[in-house]
């Protein structure tokens, strides 16, 4: 087993909304689809397919919230670049930039929708 994790969903009541924040913080454009099963789909950047990947997606069940798992979204060389764009997004900072020791750095924020992920990278 490559990966414990083979994709993820990031709910959104306000699809375009979402979808804006996460091109501005990842600095990608978000590639939106209307799925055959009625969901919108909004996948975030992956040019390797043997990585995990995800979507930003608006559909019936999907509801945002700010408890429970916690999607890390990659930081790249340095987490402060995307991490320096959460605010003017619309997002808000929960916990900055932050050493976890030789694992590198995290942070966590809250994004448009108030779903709550975080930023891994090694510097």
């Amino acid at each position: 087993m490559a990966n414990v994790i083979n994709w993820f969903e990031i709910p959104a009541k306000n699809f375009d909304k979402a979808c804006e924040f996460y091109s501005a913080v990842l600095g990608a454009e978000i590639h939106k689809i209307d799925s055959p099963t009625g969901l919108k789909m909004g996948f975030l950047p992956n040019s390797n397919p043997d990585n995990v990947g995800g979507a930003i997606v608006q559909g019936e069940g999907y509801e945002p919230s700010a408890k429970g798992s916690i999607v890390y979204l990659n930081g790249g060389d340095d987490l402060s670049t995307p991490l320096s764009k959460v605010e003017k997004a619309g997002g808000r900072i929960m916990v900055p930039k932050t050493s976890i020791g030789e694992n590198g750095f995290i942070a966590h924020f809250t994004d448009t929708e108030g779903n709550r992920v975080a930023l891994h990278s090694m510097h």
